[in-house]
Parts: structure tokens; C-alpha cells; sequence
């Protein structure tokens, strides 16, 4: 895909501003990950990563990122036993997941919406 786009789009001083617009638009449908406490799920096949092709996924990046992470952090930690264990229920957490994607949700809301503006915008001044 990204590189049928670079051929498509050239090198004009928009072309990298359709190609970002268009990847944007194109990745929309795909499914969007959601944070959940295991111990609320009963099935386990809910915890497998589809794309990877692995049965158990536990997703993060830098703690000083997003406060999700530091969530996956600590409960990591404690798991492992480097840690003090986590002094949270499990429904404590899966409410902190549920906020937490909602508040992901709704970025991702605004980032298309912002990127649909943009695009109208570009259409209008090119037309």
C-alpha cells in the first residue's frame, strides 16, 4: 500500500499531505485494540493478538506516555515479582481500562474528524 502510494502521489509540494490524508483515511477500518483487566474475561481466546498469531498479548510502551501504560507497568512488575503487588480489584482495573479507552476512543475521534477537515479544506483550495 505504502508503496503504491509513494508512485501515485509523485513528489509536488502536496504529495506527501494526499499520501498522509489517504493512509490516514485507509487505516480507519481496521480494528482498534482495547484495554482490559484478564482477570474480568472469562475467555481466554479474547486475550490472542490476531496479527502477531500469538494466544496471549499484553500491550505497552513507555510509561511516561499514556497512563494505560503505566497501569500495564506496574501490574507487569507485580506479576513478575519485582514489585509489591497491585493493592486494586480487578474490577478497579477493568474500570481504569474502560476509561482509559474511552478517553482513546474519543482522541481517535478527533484526530479523524481533524484529518477530514484538512482533507475538505484541500479539496476546496485545489478545486
Amino acid at each position: 500500500l505504502q508503496k503504491s502510494l509513494n508512485e501515485t502521489f509523485g513528489a509536488d509540494k502536496y504529495s506527501e499531505a494526499r499520501k498522509e490524508v489517504l493512509t490516514n483515511m485507509f487505516s480507519r477500518p481496521m480494528q482498534m485494540a482495547l484495554y482490559f483487566c484478564t482477570g474480568v474475561l472469562e475467555d481466554e481466546t479474547l486475550f490472542r493478538h490476531y496479527a502477531l498469531n500469538v494466544p496471549f498479548y499484553t500491550h505497552f510502551t513507555s510509561p511516561i506516555r499514556r497512563y494505560a501504560d503505566i497501569i500495564v507497568h506496574r501490574l507487569l512488575s507485580a506479576s513478575l515479582g519485582a514489585s509489591s503487588p497491585i493493592r486494586m480489584k480487578k474490577e478497579a482495573i477493568q474500570s481504569q481500562a474502560d476509561h482509559c479507552n474511552d478517553r482513546k476512543m474519543a482522541s481517535k475521534r478527533v484526530q479523524e474528524l481533524s484529518a477530514d477537515l484538512f482533507f475538505a479544506i484541500f479539496v476546496r483550495v485545489r478545486a
